[in-house]
């Protein structure tokens, strides 16, 4: 069982190596040759193809609750890099993430070639200036994701939201939808295996994630609507909304736990007594 673990994680590791560096390079010879390719819209897109391989390569299986919006705000619970591959394979979107992911190995790069929207928040000066280019890319008709949290968790609970994130979403006054994600395993802990936070390290995280059989992971959205009130009621308003989703997922996976594959049984030959030999006379 450990062996075939790490033949699986092995060949997933060289899947997803071989197949990201090809799209990076590619997404590099596009951006400086096209300039279609540098607009929002098309980096989203090219970062939802991605998503969708990575997702096959992960064997991650996505059940969907309520209409995921195309344009707009999408506010999330955020568990950890998954939770991207996830809602990009879903939908050509763009993400507000913390200025740390830009230096991670592979994941920055992608964020970056993705068109993700980073943000300093060390300096509240910053944020002007990712109002302006959420502004623009709502204004293409992008779907927006941000994770209020503002970093992940095991998701046992929903964090505080941090308003000084929904800053933007206060100011542009498009709508915004309120969404929770949560996994879950035949066997082993997601809040250990497939959540990255606390002092995880990525590679043996990704190995390890890479070697599970299957994952099972649940999106449920609420219903997009424009917001009103000032930045703090907004925060409380949508985390009370996600909370609400996150525990209706929670109730179904209490109530529908994924069940392991039933491999079949292997065919027996059933033995018949051999044929009595005929006595001579």
């Amino acid at each position: 069982m450990r062996a075939l673990r790490i033949l699986r994680a092995n060949g997933r590791a060289l899947s997803f190596i071989v197949y990201i560096s090809c799209a990076i390079l590619n997404q590099l010879i596009l951006l400086a040759l096209s300039r279609k390719a540098r607009t929002r819209r098309a980096r989203a897109e090219w970062l939802q193809r991605v998503a969708i391989r990575c997702a096959q390569i992960l064997h991650l299986q996505i059940s969907q609750y309520g209409p995921l919006p195309t344009s707009g705000l999408l506010v999330s619970n955020h568990l950890g890099y998954v939770d991207i591959i996830l809602l990009a394979a879903q939908r050509a979107c763009l993400f507000v993430s913390k200025r740390e992911v830009r230096d991670w190995p592979i994941f920055g790069h992608c964020a970056q070639l993705g068109g993700t929207i980073f943000v300093d928040r060390r300096h509240r000066g910053d944020v002007s200036a990712v109002v302006e280019q959420m502004r623009a890319a709502l204004d293409d008709g992008v779907l927006v994701v941000l994770f209020p949290e503002g970093t992940s968790s095991g998701g046992a609970s929903v964090l505080p939201f941090k308003s000084s994130l929904l800053e933007p979403a206060h100011h542009l006054g498009y709508p915004v939808t309120a969404a929770a994600i949560s996994y879950a395993l035949d066997e082993g802990s997601a809040a250990n295996e497939i959540c990255y936070w606390r002092d995880m390290t990525l590679v043996p995280h990704l190995l390890n994630v890479w070697s599970k059989p299957l994952i099972y992971s649940h999106l449920r959205c609420g219903i997009s609507r424009p917001r009103r009130g000032d930045r703090k009621s907004l925060a409380r308003e949508l985390h009370d909304e996600v909370a609400a989703l996150h525990a209706a997922s929670a109730r179904e996976l209490s109530l529908h736990p994924p069940q392991p594959v039933q491999k079949p049984s292997p065919i027996r030959r059933r033995r018949f007594p051999a044929a009595a030999k005929p006595q001579r006379s």
